[in-house]
Order: structure tokens, then sequence, then C-alpha cells
């Protein structure tokens, strides 16, 4: 590796300028990159919701309803002009309302009460609106119709909000982000040019990955929201790290380029080891079934193996071109010196790591007790538009949903018995079929061609169904399941059956699969790589412990909190915070290794709390910034709880490593030194018998 980081040093500007290229390139084909907002377009091939929406776009020139919209204070004349405006609306595939379900024309009084109010009450209309095609657009131009006081949501109306609504969030977020960053890094480093040193290698490696998205095909809005900001958080201390240690080798070695060539070969191996368990982290994300996983993790993963190249590349160029900027620039260091905290953590350390191990225990067993929101339905919520108009039009028609079976054509018995069969579930409020609308005793041929595309294909008849129900929750999956045994009755593995709550409990089913794999890979991984790394058995145990127990007290913090989780956050960040924060717990060990050749372990403990404390604080505070600043500015439910989950996860992650992986390695010092290869601690007598010889 000598050979190379002297190749590096002594061609720094070739270095930066072929970085410089590789950012602007970036940068252009970032702005190539499509964003998908859909939930449902991540769920695993197969599933049966999956299938059905594809079947019914096959079959059917409409697709499923997914939006609710409902105008104020209007009569059933006015209420019907609306819906012709609605149907009229570009963007806008059809509109359903009390008129395909019972005979307006005659008094309202004579028709059942239920279905009635299923889409007219208090002078309220509500249709059941099916959006294709540009969703934000189409949204848009239903707002102009309904005006103010009219209210809407749904499924489309929900991608739509998170569409034009987390662009406008990103920027602020990577402003406030890089704003944090940067007062920080003053506040942590010598130099005043030290800061927009890291800073611009950070930037390169972050421009340099979102224009590589593009072999992606797109990226979800996860990734797109969180990914850069996540990538500057964990990537951070790699070029902290670096530094400090070049600082060090500059003490030994005046000469600028051995100095760094120093520097690069003795933080290879704590920087490279921080990198791989990181990387891994992130990659075991990939083995979810729920695609934004593989999403998330292959555009970190590559971001972090980016990261990586540009601080054993570009960044040692960049210091070298720069170092005498960072030298005319320097200040008094703004950082105490942390002497009196490593004595602190020396007393404190043993009874917390024991009070750390009691807490994670009920930790773990709450973390995998908490309640979940598992889809889209409650990503905004209240005070927020989305979330005050779901509630307006749950006030008037409580909580609704629109399910639509598929069955096959040519038994009007079957379709009779199902039709009955469904009108007994009390959660059926209404039903829209061609033996419900029209009568399977009435020829198809005299029914009028637009009625007749609706309800019936070459292959299938459709039964699109307003069912009294959330979007999702324990209810919702038991009628699911209830549906789908009434269906399968009648046609036995012959329907489908589609619909948001219906995709919920497939994506419900699907990534409640993926938690104990993707951990599972996650632990094992990074487990792998400290047990290559540092070649012992007890210190990866030791470190992938601090780290999954600061994980369950995180996790569990939600269900003592009596607060619902979003699923998909809760799943993605136990990858992250593990593979982000395990760097911190290597960085120590190693240091702690480093000083135990020297000196005893108490003393030993003392120093390396000493010396990484300026380290660790550097990287965790951003990360936890990052992460609070996500959840503070974000109103996407998932993204903002993903931040917050990140903020509170690092913050633990950094106590767990300041106070408790101290007292166990001072614990296990005996069993450290017995369980890996090539330690040599020091020893006192031999250390006096050496003196005496000499």
């Amino acid at each position: 590796m000598r050979k190379f980081y002297s190749l590096v040093v002594r061609n720094p500007k070739k270095i930066i300028v072929f970085f410089l290229i590789l950012t602007v390139l970036g940068a252009a084909l970032k702005n190539l990159v499509t964003v998908n907002y859909n939930l449902r377009d991540y769920l695993p091939d197969g599933s049966s919701s999956t299938v059905a929406l594809e079947v019914m776009e096959r079959e059917f020139d409409g697709d499923i309803p997914n939006a609710r919209v409902m105008v104020k204070n209007v009569t059933v004349p006015e209420a019907l002009e609306y819906k012709q405006r609605l149907k009229d609306c570009e963007g806008v595939e059809s509109v359903l309302w009390l008129d395909d379900s019972v005979n307006i024309y005659a008094p309202l009084e004579t028709a059942e009460k239920s279905a009635v109010e299923t889409y007219y009450k208090d002078n309220n209309a509500l249709f059941t609106v099916t959006v294709s095609g540009d969703r934000v657009e189409t949204v848009n131009r239903i707002r102009d119709i309904i005006g103010e006081e009219g209210a809407m949501c749904g499924d489309a109306v929900t991608t739509a909000v998170a569409t034009t609504g987390t662009v406008t969030e990103i920027s602020l977020i990577t402003a406030f982000a890089i704003l944090a960053v940067f007062a920080i890094l003053i506040i942590t480093t010598r130099s005043f040019a030290e800061p927009f040193a890291v800073m611009a290698g950070l930037g390169v490696a972050i421009m340099i990955n979102s224009g590589s998205n593009l072999i992606l095909g797109e990226i979800s809005f996860v990734t797109n929201a969180a990914g850069a900001v996540l990538q500057l958080a964990v990537s951070l201390d790699y070029s902290v790290f670096l530094l400090h240690r070049y600082e060090e080798c500059l003490r030994i070695n005046p000469d600028r380029e051995e100095a760094m060539t120093d520097a690069l070969c003795r933080s290879t191996s704590s920087i490279l080891s921080s990198g791989l368990t990181t990387v891994i982290g992130f990659l075991a994300l990939i083995f979810m079934r729920f695609r934004i996983g593989p999403d998330l993790g292959l555009a970190l993963a590559k971001g972090v193996a980016i990261s990586l190249v540009t601080v054993f590349v570009f960044m040692p160029a960049l210091i070298i071109t720069v170092y005498p900027l960072i030298e005319k620039t320097r200040h008094k260091s703004f950082m105490p010196s942390f002497k009196g905290f490593g004595r602190l953590v020396t007393r404190i350390m043993i009874p917390l790591s024991f009070v750390f191990i009691i807490v994670a225990v009920p930790s773990y067993l709450a973390s995998n007790a908490n309640s979940y929101y598992y889809g889209g339905s409650h990503i905004y919520g209240k005070g927020t538009e989305l979330g005050d108009d779901t509630a307006a039009i749950e006030r008037v028609f409580g909580k609704s949903d629109t399910y639509v079976i598929l069955v096959p054509n040519g038994n009007a018995r079957a379709e009779k018995g199902l039709s009955t069969a469904l009108h007994e579930i009390p959660e059926v409020k209404s039903i829209i079929s061609y033996t419900d609308t029209v009568g399977a005793e009435i020829p198809k041929e005299y029914l009028d061609k637009d009625t007749l595309l609706q309800l019936v294909s070459d292959n299938y008849n459709r039964f699109v169904l307003n069912v009294e129900t959330d979007y999702e929750g324990k209810q919702t999956f038991k009628l699911v399941e209830k549906i789908r045994d009434t269906a399968n009755a009648y046609y036995p593995d012959g329907y489908y059956l589609a619909g948001e709550g219906v995709t919920t409990y497939d994506l419900m089913d699907a990534i409640t699969q993926d938690t104990l794999k993707v951990n599972i890979i996650a632990i094992g991984a990074v487990f792998v790589i400290l047990l290559l790394t540092m070649k012992s058995l007890s210190l990866p145990l030791i470190l992938v412990f601090t780290i999954e127990a600061a994980i369950w007290i995180n996790m569990g913090i939600p269900y003592f909190a009596d607060s619902t989780v979003q699923y998909i956050a809760y799943l993605i960040i136990s990858s992250i915070q593990l593979g982000a924060t395990v760097d911190y717990a290597i960085l120590f060990t190693d240091r702690y290794l480093e000083h135990r050749r020297k000196l005893p372990k108490k003393q030993a403990v003392r120093e390396t709390v000493s010396s990484v404390t300026a380290s660790v604080l550097t990287s965790g505070v951003v990360m936890s910034l990052v992460g609070f600043l996500l959840s503070y500015i974000s109103s996407h439910g998932i993204i903002a709880q993903l931040g917050l989950f990140l903020g509170r996860g690092t913050l633990l992650s950094m106590t767990s490593v300041f106070f408790v992986l101290p007292g166990l390695l001072y614990m296990l010092d005996g069993v450290i030194k017995h369980t890996t290869i090539g330690l040599n601690f020091y020893n006192p007598k031999k250390e006096t018998m050496l003196n005496e010889k000499a």
C-alpha cells in the first residue's frame, strides 16, 4: 500500500483534476435520475395484489380507484355537475358516485341508507376517483375544480404531495446540513481551511454517487431524500480520522508527503474496517423482498465505497495541495483536551456497563413489540394539508377504502352468490358490479358501452367494493383475509383482489418476513469483517453487542412512549445505525489496543477516551444533527421518523461507546488478550525485567 500511497501524494494535481471531471459528470447525470414516490411499485414481484393490478390493467382501461374527493354543501344535481367536471379532467380515468350504485332519480329515502351515505351525506358529496398519468398535475387540476373548501386523500394524492413536497424539503435539509457540518468542523478542527477541505472531499464523493445512481434506472423517494445527507454523515468520520492522523504524523515527520503516506498507512486499517462494516450494513438491505431496501442499500453502499476511494485518493492530494492555506488559517483549538472526561469515564464505566446490560434486555423485548404502520396512509399526519383533508373526509364519511375483485366470466350463479356473500360482510357498504348495478338477468347487449367497459372485459367481471375500514391496521388485515376467503369459496384460486388496504396487507406480509433475515445478515457480516480485520473472537462480539444494545434501546423507546412506528423506517434504521456507528466502536478499540501495548488497562482506557473523543464527537454530532434535521424539516412520515431514529440512535451509540465499551474492554481485558492473535499487552513485570537488564 505504501507504494500506491506514495504515488498518490506525488501526483496531487492530476488526481484533483480527474476527480473534478468525475464530479462535473456526476452533477450532469444526477438530473437524469428519476424518482419513484409510489410504495406500491416496491412490492415483491409475484405478490397477490401486484398480480391482481397487472391483470386488471391488462383487462380494463381504468386503474383501481386511488383517490377520495369530497365537495361540501352541494345538492344532488350540483354533485352530478362536479362528477362530470372531474370526469372531464385530464388525467382522471374514471369517477364513481352515488348514481353508479343507486337510482338517484327516485327519492333517496327509498334507497338503502348505507349505500346512499357512502357517497352523499349531510349535503356533502364523496367521489371515488381513479387518477393516472402525471399525478402531480392531475391532483392540482382536481384541487382547482373542488376549491380550497373541498378535500381529497388517497394513494394518488399522497404520491403527488410527496413528489412536490420532498423536492423543496431536500433542498432545505441539504442546506442546513452543510451549515451544521461547517459549524461543527470549525469547532472541532484547528484551522479555518480544514472544514472546506473536508466538505470538498465529501461533496465530490456525494456528487459522483448521485450521478452514478443513473445505473439503477430510478431511485426511491427515501433514497432521494435521505441518500446524500446520510452519505455525508456516515462518511465524514473517514476524512476526520485521516486529518487527525496526518496531524500526528506531521509532528513526527515535517515532510508533508512522507507524513501523508505514513498517515494513510497507519489509518488504512481503521478506516477500511469502518468503511467495510458500513458497506456491509447497507448491503444487508439488498436481501429485503420489499424493494425500497435494495434501492437504498445499493445507493448507500455504493456511496460509502466511493467515499472510501475519495478519502484514500482525492483527500490526500487535496490536503497536500491546500496545506499551506491550512497552516495560514490556524486558530486556537476550541475543543478541550478531554483528559478530565477520560478520568470521569474510568470512574463510572463499570457500573454504567452493568446498567446498560440490564436495560438492554427489556429494550430488546420492547423493540419487537411495537405497533406499526406498513403502508403510506399515515405518512402525512395532523398539521399537513393532506392530513387535515383526510381527517375532514373521515369526519363526515368515516374511514373508507375501495377494493376491486376480478372473477372469470361465464358463471352468473357464482357471481350472484359472491355478491350476496360480500353484502353480508358488515364492512362492505356498497358494491358496483354487473350483477349489482344491472342484474345478471339483463343481457350484456342491452348495456351501454361505457358502463360495460367499466364492469366487464373479455375474460373477467369486476366487482368494485366500497368498504368501511382504514387503509391499514389489524381490522383492515382481518377484512382482507375475510374477503379473500369469501371470493375463494366461489372461485377457488381463480380470482384477483386489489386495493390500497390489500396492497398494504401484502406490504406488511413482505417486510415483516424481511426483518429477521436482514438483521441476521447485517450482524453476521459485520461480525465476520471484524473477525478478519481484528483477528479476534471476543472483540467482534463486544463491539457488535455495544451497538446492537444501543439499537434495541432506540427502537424500544416508541413502545414505552406508546407511539406507532413506520415499519419501513424501523427496518432500515437497524442496518444504518449498526453500519454507521460501529465505526466509533472500531476507532475506540483500535486506539485502546494501541495504548494497551504501552500502558496498564485503566490508563489505556483513560488515554483512549482523551484521544478519540474529538473524532467521535465530530462524526457523531454531525450524524445526529442530520437525523434531527430530517425529522424536523420533512413532512413525509417515513423520512421524518427515519431521521428521528438516526438522530436519537447516533446519540445512544455514542453514549455506549464512551461509557459502556470502555467498561467492557476493561473487564474483559484478559479474555481479549487470550482470544486475539498478535496482541502484546503491557506487562509491568516484563517491563521491569527489561529495565533491569538495560
